[in-house]
């Protein structure tokens, strides 16, 4: 099972101090903490893709292509791309040179994302969220897939013998997750190419993740890829950790209460209950962490948020620390334990190679 750290990069205020970095330090502490994350033997670092304040993630290459360049080991990918109003030609290119760059150490997750003005600003109509996640995501995979493409669509040019390059590493595209948190169409378009499929639940009740999921995975095994408990599913988590349980709390309230999203409804207690968010010890986080398994089933990736609501670098390095060191070891254990043996691991550059490798062996060997 895969354990990592996504980041959306809002630039916030520390309501302790009242301070807001600018972008600059925002952007730089976005990189620390992918550092950290590799350091403290994470496996996979995701940004988010935003293209308003006060978000600063606005070119995930960029900034995960620099990260490729200092580590060595941990998976890259994004929480998430936007299939919806960059234009497939152009993610074909830009995560191809990526996976290049970090040696098959790339994936993605693609999603609609959560502003609607977005959609304008690229020359697109929200009203046509869907159907643009499900027409560019098709003519990605043909992209990737195959080496000459001809296509033609509703939502951009048509294509006339068209190379996108680079090619993908060894023959080998990036695995993709689809993410969503509200959109049963998008759980299916995971489901229908045997994707995987990430539900990003830090802001929502077990109960609606859990129907989601099970759709997926329902559909998943109605397309022919494998058992529903074969699916490849990941979900996301927010922590907040102190060794005193008491002083997480009273640390992370004021980030809840000025939170845009988390605060002004229900108290912070009754939305650990009800969430993902965990503000205490990291037993406590492990705890809860092994309880998503009651609605989600056997998994392959949990991500954390570290570092939103004006956290300042230094604690969010603090709780990358804690995960490394206390929480995820157990978590490594404690998820393998009773794991059917049928339960795939999540896809990586390597086993989609392998994979990739013997059904070319198959098709080439010679009939007995």
């Amino acid at each position: 099972m895969q354990f990592g750290i996504f980041t959306v990069g809002d630039v916030a205020t520390d309501p302790h101090t009242g301070r807001t970095p600018t972008e600059h330090e925002r952007i730089k502490a976005m990189v620390a903490i992918a550092l950290k994350a590799e350091e403290v033997g994470l496996d996979v670092f995701a940004t988010g893709e935003h293209h308003n304040p006060p978000f600063v993630p606005s070119s995930p290459t960029t900034l995960l292509g620099h990260v490729a360049a200092r580590t060595e080991r941990i998976i890259l990918s994004t929480s998430t791309a936007l299939i919806t109003t960059n234009d497939p030609v152009k993610i074909a290119e830009d995560y191809a040179m990526l996976q290049h760059l970090a040696d098959g150490r790339v994936d993605l997750m693609m999603g609609r994302g959560n502003t609607g003005p977005v959609y304008p600003w690229f020359g697109k109509d929200v009203r046509d969220g869907i159907n643009l996640a499900i027409e560019n995501y098709a003519l990605l995979r043909r992209l990737w897939r195959e080496d000459v493409v001809n296509w033609e669509g509703k939502f951009r040019t048509p294509l006339q013998g068209f190379t996108s390059t680079p090619r993908p590493l060894d023959g080998v595209a990036p695995f993709v997750w689809h993410g969503s948190i509200r959109s049963p169409e998008i759980a299916e378009q995971a489901a229908y190419y045997g994707d995987g499929f990430f539900h990003n639940n830090i802001f929502w009740p077990k109960e609606h993740t859990g129907k989601l999921i099970d759709l997926y995975r329902e559909r998943y095994a109605h397309y022919g890829h494998g058992t529903p408990e074969q699916a490849v599913v990941g979900l996301g988590g927010q922590v907040y950790m102190r060794h005193n349980s008491q002083d997480a709390v009273r640390e992370f309230r004021p980030v809840f209460d000025h939170s845009p999203v988390m605060g002004g409804g229900i108290s912070m207690e009754e939305y650990m209950r009800q969430t993902p968010l965990t503000v205490g010890t990291p037993d406590q986080v492990i705890e809860k962490t092994l309880s998503f398994r009651t609605y989600a089933g056997d998994y392959q990736r949990q991500l954390f948020v570290v570092d939103g609501g004006g956290i300042p670098l230094k604690t969010a390095l603090e709780q990358i620390d804690m995960l490394g060191e206390e929480v995820v070891p157990v978590l490594r254990e404690e998820f393998a334990r009773n794991r059917p043996a049928d339960v795939p691991d999540a896809p990586t550059h390597a086993s989609l190679l392998a994979a990739h490798e013997a059904e070319r062996a198959a098709t080439a060997a010679p009939a007995v």
